[in-house]
This record gives structure tokens, sequence and C-alpha cells, in this order.
């Protein structure tokens, strides 16, 4: 064979095979300091940015204040009641009224016109003593609605974390690809030359030629996909986090954070997951809603002033004046309303039972939750180890190929066929990685974990106790604690 022939193949072999490994090495490894070069988002920043910006989680808060205000609004009905009112205006009044009679025994009557301008001003006070303890109960039914919100929020942020840093590391993953892909381009492109070379050497056919133009074309079409699938990922970083991603630091697994078994994982997950807790309050809430309607069916006892001063009043009357104050107790026995105190109890009950199942429902949820996201950290981190060895036994298959080929032992196919099984291989490989960081987190959820504060975050954390106390204790004011 040609002596040409063959510096043609060792130099296009070798340079195809060190472009590919310089590209796993550069993805792979994921080097910080490389990262470093220029200033780059970590996943704990990018969490930070979520944590505090991101729009869902904020509404969810703004509910959580709105709940707040209902016990301030049930605090309302043992509280004073007054008002004031003040009325007047001009007055034209004629009376006519008998004068006797004249000396033709004719009834004479005498009339009289008169302009004044009645004033008068009031002003009421009305106190509930007694109102079957609805007020007590309503109080406690808004706290346990405030305390629900508070727990679905804590959901909220569980959601706006997980997917932060499943966006994180979606763009991290469809980077890699991406790169891996652009690689196998440059790889085929130089087997396609060498191949093309060897055609003109007559040791090839151009059925070989054909193999590898094909190759480089459906490279191009899987780099082109993979494009838009990282165009995907980034549009939702930017959902979630808030900021556009630039150049993401690797992130790694938080599993130093998670219950060693999934038994431990599922008896914490039971006590303290925000979706069971939210349903307990909302039991609660359907507890005193049964004792608020049941009140309904007791008596009410209230005491009134009642402070009237009026001018001019009596037809008018220039100088005429009435002054009333009164003081009266009230007291109110209901016997029957028509059945609708009845039936709304009876709908509270059922409002009450159903509350208790969606509990039992909101603990299998998350049995279930805690036993699927183990098995898929489990999953991911199996299949780093033999993605690993995959990728190591691919790149020595792909180089025995390679010189078996120089050999007349192996045809142009049989190298394609094993460039396209070390690129799956390496794109296994980035996405095991992926789906291990992101099922840690998933874990971490699953058992009611993800939170700003366990993560470590650099952000604020909100607290919303003090919002419910201020609500609380406000009785006049327009302005809430949170409003800007």
């Amino acid at each position: 064979m040609p002596y040409k022939f063959w510096a043609i193949l060792r130099v296009g072999a070798s340079r195809a095979f060190h472009l590919a490994t310089v590209a796993a090495v550069s993805i792979f490894s994921l080097c910080p300091s490389a990262s470093r070069i220029a200033r780059a988002e970590t996943m704990k920043s990018s969490l930070a940015r979520a944590y505090l910006g991101n729009p869902d989680l904020n509404q969810q808060r703004a509910n959580v204040s709105a709940r707040n205000e209902d016990v301030a609004k049930a605090a309302g009905g043992m509280r004073p009641k007054l008002n004031a009112s003040v009325n007047g205006g001009p007055q034209f009044n004629r009376l006519r009224q008998p004068a006797g009679r004249n000396s033709s025994n004719e009834r004479v009557y005498s009339t009289e016109h008169v302009i004044g301008e009645p004033r008068a001003a009031s002003f009421g006070l009305t106190q509930t003593l007694f109102d079957g303890w609805r007020t007590d109960n309503s109080i406690r039914q808004a706290e346990a609605n405030v305390f629900a919100a508070r727990e679905t929020t804590c959901l909220t942020e569980q959601a706006t974390l997980l997917n932060g840093a499943t966006a994180y590391m979606n763009v991290l993953r469809d980077t890699a690809i991406v790169s891996l892909r652009k690689s196998n381009i440059a790889v085929l492109e130089e087997q396609l030359r060498v191949t093309r070379d060897r055609a003109e050497l007559g040791d090839t056919t151009l059925t070989d030629v054909a193999q590898a133009l094909a190759a480089v074309a459906h490279a191009r079409t899987e780099f082109y996909a993979s494009q838009a699938a990282l165009d995907a990922s980034a549009a939702s970083f930017r959902q979630i986090i808030g900021v556009e991603p630039g150049r993401l630091d690797p992130a790694p697994p938080i599993e130093a954070l998670l219950p060693k078994t999934v038994e431990e994982a599922t008896a914490i997950a039971l006590v303290e997951h925000p979706g069971i807790v939210a349903a307990m309050r909302q039991v609660d809430a359907a507890d005193y809603a049964v004792k608020v309607d049941e009140g309904a069916l007791l008596p009410t006892l209230s005491a009134n002033l009642q402070v009237n001063q009026q001018y001019d009043s009596f037809f008018g009357i220039p100088g005429a004046r009435q002054f009333t104050a009164q003081a009266s107790g009230a007291l109110n026995i209901p016997i029957y309303q028509g059945g609708v105190e009845y039936a709304s109890i009876r709908q509270a009950k059922a409002q009450l039972r159903q509350a208790r199942f969606n509990a039992d429902l909101q603990r299998d949820s998350v049995r279930a939750g805690v036993v699927t996201s183990f098995g898929q950290l489990r999953n991911a981190k199996a299949s780093i180890g033999s993605g690993r060895v995959a990728v190591k036994a691919a790149e020595a298959a792909l180089k025995g190929v390679r010189d078996e080929a120089r050999f007349g032992q192996r045809t142009t196919l049989d190298v394609l066929n094993a460039q396209q099984t070390l690129l799956n291989a390496r794109v296994d490989l980035v996405t095991a990685q992926r789906d291990r960081v992101v099922a840690s987190y998933a874990v971490l959820g699953a058992i009611g974990r993800l939170y700003a504060e366990r993560l470590n975050l650099d952000a604020t954390i909100y607290d919303p106790t003090q919002d419910l106390e201020e609500a609380r204790s406000k009785w006049i004011g327009l302005e809430g604690p949170n409003e800007r």
C-alpha cells in the first residue's frame, strides 16, 4: 500500500481521536477552576435569585398576607361598632287648625306658615357581649387557614427551588451535549476527509464516502436538535431564576442532606412535609367552621347606646330642641329560621370529612413521592458508574476499530458505528450526572426539607409570623405590613 495513504490515515485518525479526547475531558471534568476564568453563576446564587424574585412564590406570599387579614376580620365580631350621622336642610310647614266659631256659628280656622331649618346629629355604639362563640371560633378558623396558606407557600418554595435546580442542570447538560455533538461533527468531517483521500487512492469505494457523508449530515441534524433543546432549557431558566443563564459552575449533588434509608425519609416526610401539614391545617379550619355554624343556634346578647340631638325639629319651629340618650340591651334567641342553620351545619360536617380524606390522600401521595425519588437517585448513581465504564470501553473500542481499519480489517461503517457508540455513551453519562443532582434535590423536596435556609442560600429568609401579629392587632388603617 502506498506510503502516502498510510501517512494520511495516521494523521487523520490521530487528529480525530485527539479532538474526541479533548472534548470528553473538557466536558466531563467540568473543572471549577476553569469555570472561574470568568465570573460564573453557581447553583446557590441561582436558587437565591429564584427564592427572592420568582413571581409564583411571591404571589403565594401575598396570598398569606391576604389570609392574615381574615383573622382581623373575624376578630371584628366582638369589637365595638360606632356610627354617627348628621342631617339638616330647609323645611316649610303650613299649620291649619280650628280656632272656634264665629257669630254665625261657622267654624273658624287659623293658618300659620313656618319656615325653618331642622338639624339633627346622632351617635350610636353597639357592643356584642355574646354571639354563641362564633367570633372565637371564626378567629381560630381564620388562623388555621393562615397556617395552611403558609404551608402551601412552603410547597411553592420547594417546587420553585426544585424547578430552579432542574433548569440549572438542564442548561449544563444541554450545553455539554451541544459541545459533544459539535466535536462529533469535527471528528466525522475529519473521517469524511480521510475516507475521500482513501477513495482517491483506490482503497475505499464511493459507498464508504457516502456512509461517511451521511454520518456527518446526521450529526449536524442532532447538533441542531441539541441547540434547540438548549434554547428551551435557557428559556425555562429565565422563567424560573429571573435572568438569562450565563456561565454556570458545575453543581454537586446534595446527598449529605438526605436521610440514609427510604424508611427514615418516609418517617420524616409524614411529619414535616408541607403538603401533609397544610392538609391537617385545613382539617382544623373545617372543624372550627362546624362550630361557627353551630353558634348560629345560640342566642346573642348585645349592648347599645344611642345619643340624638335635634334642632328646629318640631314642624320646623325655630328654637325647638330635643336631646335624647338611650342605653339598652338586646337579647336575640333564634327559634326557627327556615332550617338554613341546620343545613349549614350538615354541610360543614361533610366538608370536615372531605378535609380528613384529603389529609389521608396527601399522606399516600407523599409516601409514594419519597419512594419514587429515592429510586430515581439510586438509578442515576448506578448509571454514572456504568456510564463511565461505557465511555472508557467505547474509547478503547474506537481506537481499536481505527487501528484495524488501517490494515483493512474494518470498514468505514465500523469506524462510524464505533464513533456513534462513543458519542452516545458520553451523552448518557452527561445525562446521568444531571439526573443525580436533580434527583438529590427531588428527594430533599419529597421529604419536605427543600428550603432556602437548609440549602444555606445567601438570601433573607421569609418569615410571615410578624405579619400575622401586626394584622391581628391592627384595629384601623389602610396599609398592610407588606404593602409597598
